[in-house]
């Protein structure tokens, strides 16, 4: 029997079921060898799902889509940090270190406002694999156009975790105070 692509809508149905049954990210090229077709044709139609209001994020590990909070309490925090290309790794395992997820950075870009990008790490290994697509494809890190300067939303189960990521990012000198 030939394997035949999936179309359209079902196709675009297809993804919409395997990322809200999946805990983890699934890559572009994992989507696209599932249902026969190109990334591309992947990227449009995560596109497509966007439009409609989909709550489906892009990460560094692939696309998810974000379910309704748990019934766990998560706190969430935004912090101001600097630091030099080469501290990134370092930062974020001290905030994967003490159980804080990092959701995403921000800078405030002089031409186009604030730019935000998902990062959704929240321990080591995706740390690792975060670092090692930078590092693969020779991306730039937003903090690059702030000269070091961005913002992370971090969550956590407790307020205390946050406030020991914090503590240990001041130790460092990568938290920028008020």
């Amino acid at each position: 029997m030939e394997d035949k692509k999936i179309l359209g809508e079902e196709r675009r149905n297809l993804l919409l079921q395997l990322l809200k049954d999946s805990n983890q990210p699934i890559t572009g090229s994992d989507l696209a060898l599932r249902t026969k077709v190109s990334r591309q044709v992947i990227v449009g139609d995560i596109t497509l799902l966007k439009a409609k209001n989909e709550p489906i994020i892009a990460t560094s590990q692939g696309y998810m889509y974000l379910k309704p909070s748990s019934p766990a309490p998560l706190y969430e925090k935004t912090i101001a940090c600097f630091h030099t290309p080469e501290q990134t790794e370092d930062e974020l395992n001290i905030l994967v270190d003490h159980g804080v997820t990092v959701k995403d950075v921000r800078i405030e870009h002089p031409v186009y406002g604030d730019l935000t990008a998902s990062i959704m790490v929240a321990n080591r290994l995706e740390v690792k694999q975060f670092m090692s697509k930078v590092n693969a494809t020779n991306a730039a890190y937003l903090s690059e156009l702030t000269e070091g300067i961005h913002l992370h939303t971090i969550t956590a189960s407790n307020e205390q975790k946050l406030l020991a990521a914090e503590e240990a990012l001041r130790n460092k000198g990568y938290l920028i105070e008020s």
